[in-house]
């Protein structure tokens, strides 16, 4: 396995098996046969593209969901995450410390889609103690990539 490898990917999964091979000093074949590898093992899980939602015309909403939770017996947190992985409104599940169980994070079209799919989906779930909604109003970065050009926007100002 080639650590270097997977760096590069996760800067840059267009790096082309050629610029990956320069980068490490491995040939071709060593790049090729190290990521079909870690791909077959499951450190790679998938090549994603990073978009800025925001520049399109189509709208949405994203929202961090903390969920409370009850463990259950001899599954712990493992069985409501498998559950709330599911839906297809939810991009993201984390098992977190803290003053709460589960993060989720889901996209919709608006705010009350997102309201009525926790209503609906999440809050009635069985195990599930409290929510609390947060939506996101920007993002400036994701997944390690920056989304801000240097436009100015006035979501945060304020003044005294």
């Amino acid at each position: 396995m080639n650590i270097k490898i997977l760096k590069l990917l996760a800067e840059n999964a267009r790096y082309s098996i050629e610029e990956i091979a320069v980068m490490t000093g491995l040939s071709d074949k060593e790049v090729t046969d190290n990521i079909r590898e870690l791909e077959i093992a499951g450190l790679i899980r998938g090549y994603k593209t990073v978009i800025d939602w925001e520049k399109l015309d189509e709208a949405s909403v994203s929202a961090l969901i903390e969920l409370k939770v009850i463990p259950q017996d001899r599954y712990g947190f493992e069985k409501i995450a498998e559950t709330v992985m599911k839906y297809d409104e939810v991009e993201t599940v984390y098992l977190m410390s803290g003053s709460y169980d589960l993060c989720v994070i889901v996209k919709g079209k608006t705010f009350q889609e997102v309201a009525m799919f926790v209503a609906k989906k999440l809050a009635i779930m069985n195990g599930v103690t409290s929510t609390a909604t947060h939506f996101v109003l920007r993002r400036y970065k994701e997944l390690d990539v920056e989304l801000v050009d240097g436009e100015i926007d006035d979501r945060g100002a304020y003044s005294l």
